[in-house]
């Protein structure tokens, strides 16, 4: 029995990371456990998660980006409030960050650099030395 979806296909947050995640070099869409992953071989961003706990203390986060990111940019991931540990997938090192961390914010509001950069990380660390080479060679991180 497949898992339901847990997204809305025209969700703007959606929309605007699928801009930035499908330009990199071979990353595809795919759904999975309910939830659209991006991946180049390996996953290296989902969307949307939730924490790991009973259903009284679980937080769901419907519009969330989960990467893998640098070693060297964890620790202060990790203090900023907007991100959290996603069920299943910390313990390989994975981060959630809240796109919607301070209310109702449109997506216009968020720093979409930011997501590009985190994006770009969490692509380098699974897709291998050929991609990318051509991610480099393209000009890297592209904002959205």
């Amino acid at each position: 029995m497949p898992h339901p979806l847990m997204f809305d296909d025209d969700d703007p947050y959606l929309v605007r990371l699928r801009r930035l995640a499908l330009v990199l070099p071979d990353a595809e869409e795919q759904i999975a456990h309910g939830r659209p992953g991006f991946r180049a071989g390996k996953y290296f961003a989902w969307y949307g998660g939730s924490t790991k706990g009973t259903a009284a203390t679980r937080t769901r986060y419907d519009q969330a980006l989960l990467v893998l990111p640098d070693e060297t940019d964890r620790p202060a991931l990790t203090e900023d409030p907007r991100f959290f540990t996603p069920a299943y997938l910390a313990p390989s090192g994975w981060i959630g960050l809240d796109l919607t961390a301070a209310g109702t914010v449109p997506p216009d509001a968020v720093d979409w650099q930011e997501i590009a950069e985190l994006l770009d990380a969490s692509y380098r660390r699974v897709a291998g030395v050929r991609r990318v080479a051509r991610l480099d060679a393209g000009g890297g991180t592209r904002s959205g």
